[in-house]
């Protein structure tokens, strides 16, 4: 794409592909010639196959659906595949492009796609479910969705930081400790009884597989009123 930097970015042949087209913005232009002003037509579009692929374009025409078909074929040509981990993006980046920035940030399963206009078709046709945006500066939708493509093309897969950092991919996304021992947090439940078998799991994971199994300390019952010790009677010392 022109402006941006696809060196690093793996991209991908629209062959084979289910792909969804989606329209962003269809503006008006106007050239003035002598004899008076002749009107054309420029469309935005994103294409996707909302699995982790996805592409804009741009085309001008004479006509509405030429300039669609002409944004439809640019986009095509430039399609990228998006860095998720599940279905969310890798970590947090700003996109920019001109004088539009997106901040992107990965959000938890259930949270949406947190983003308006031309960032949340981009990011859609992309195959992102859950992400939360903001956009800061220009809102030109051109800028706007550049930006986000920006962000998406710099984002980096967690295999390559474990490479270049010499951990591993679990270690990177956080779910074991420099240890190299799991919190318990990210046990399934066979790891958890493997490492219960084992001796290994921490104690959290103990208690909760002993809660579970019924298993408790001997606790001696509280003493109740029966049980309570009699009292000796109270004799007067005056009395005769």
């Amino acid at each position: 794409m022109k402006g941006m930097d696809t060196k690093n970015v793996e991209t991908v042949s629209p062959r084979g592909l289910d792909l969804q087209e989606r329209v962003i913005e269809i503006n008006r232009v106007a050239k003035v010639v002598k004899g008076g002003r002749r009107f054309s037509f420029t469309a935005l579009v994103a294409v996707g196959d909302e699995e982790g692929v996805v592409g804009i374009g741009y085309g001008k025409a004479r006509e509405v659906p030429l300039a669609i078909q002409k944004g439809v074929e640019d986009a095509r040509k430039n399609m990228i595949r998006v860095p998720k981990y599940g279905q969310t993006i890798t970590h947090r980046i700003i996109g920019r492009y001109g004088a539009g920035h997106v901040v992107l940030r990965p959000a938890s399963p259930g949270t949406g796609v947190i983003a308006g206009g031309g960032v949340r078709a981009v990011l859609e046709l992309g195959g992102v479910r859950d992400v939360l945006t903001k956009s800061i500066g220009t809102q030109n939708p051109i800028n706007l969705v550049k930006a986000t493509m920006d962000g998406l093309i710099r984002l980096r897969r967690p295999e390559e930081v474990a490479e270049l950092r010499g951990l591993t991919v679990s270690q990177v996304l956080g779910l074991t400790t420099d240890k190299g021992t799991n919190d318990g947090e990210h046990l399934d439940a066979v790891d958890a009884e493997a490492a219960v078998a084992a001796g290994d799991a921490p104690v959290a994971v103990v208690e909760a597989e002993a809660e579970v199994a019924g298993v408790t300390e001997d606790v001696p019952p509280a003493p109740t009123e029966d049980d309570a010790p009699a009292t000796p009677p109270v004799t007067d010392k005056g009395a005769s």
